[in-house]
């Protein structure tokens, strides 16, 4: 016996449903991968020191303030120490950085902010202008960090710092005749302690001393410009 064929009215003209697997985006994927990694590692993030120079303004020998204004411009750097990391020397030939400690700014910045604090503290000038300040000075001190680094020798470690300073009288039209000098000034400390810290000592004590010797010529050579 054959079973009756239903009417085609019966029969379902509907289309069989396709089902489809969830598409996982990668915008997804790539938070909760970073989430696994970060759960997995269970180390605390390593800490990283970082320093400043600390020294007292140079003491100057009491001189007649010079009715005239002076602006430090930003000291350049050499490749070779511009970064943030402290840098060590073990040989003329090799070099090498403290990854975890730091200079809290350039060592371009630290130099030049320190310069333009003593040079105010000296009082020498009517108005000391640091580089980031518009001012109508006629003198500008520009100049730029050679050295700003610990020097290792078999036991005795100091702290180098070298700076070329040039002095310019920005009221002189011939450019030549603008230039009033240009020096290289050097200071070597010894570090008290082998550390990152004693390193920080060491370049303080060597800029307070160079930055006494840059405020003296420069003073003695604007007085001698303006023929005070």
């Amino acid at each position: 016996m054959t079973r009756p064929v239903p009417p085609k009215s019966f029969m379902s003209s509907r289309p069989r449903r396709r089902f489809r697997r969830p598409s996982v985006t990668l915008s997804l994927i790539l938070p909760l991968l970073a989430a696994l990694l970060l759960s997995g590692c269970g180390k605390p993030p390593a800490l990283i020191n970082r320093y400043v120079l600390d020294y007292a303004p140079p003491v100057l020998p009491r001189l007649s303030q010079l009715d005239t204004g002076i602006q430090v411009g930003l000291f350049a750097v050499d490749e070779t120490i511009n970064r943030l990391e402290m840098v060590y020397q073990e040989n003329p030939y090799r070099t090498g950085t403290y990854w975890y400690n730091r200079w809290r700014v350039n060592p371009s910045y630290l130099v030049t902010d320190y310069l333009t604090r003593d040079l105010r503290d000296s009082r020498l000038f009517t108005a000391v202008f640091s580089h980031d300040v518009s001012g109508s000075a006629r003198f500008r001190l520009e100049g730029g960090v050679v050295e700003f680094q610990e020097n290792d020798s078999p036991g005795y470690w100091h702290g180098a710092l070298s700076l070329n300073v040039t002095l310019l009288d920005t009221a002189q039209e011939n450019i030549a005749d603008r230039v009033m000098f240009q020096r290289n000034y050097q200071a070597q400390e010894p570090m008290l302690t082998k550390t990152p810290q004693g390193l920080a000592a060491a370049l303080s004590s060597a800029m307070q001393q160079l930055s006494r010797q840059i405020i003296d010529d420069v003073y003695r050579a604007v007085k001698q410009r303006l023929g005070a």
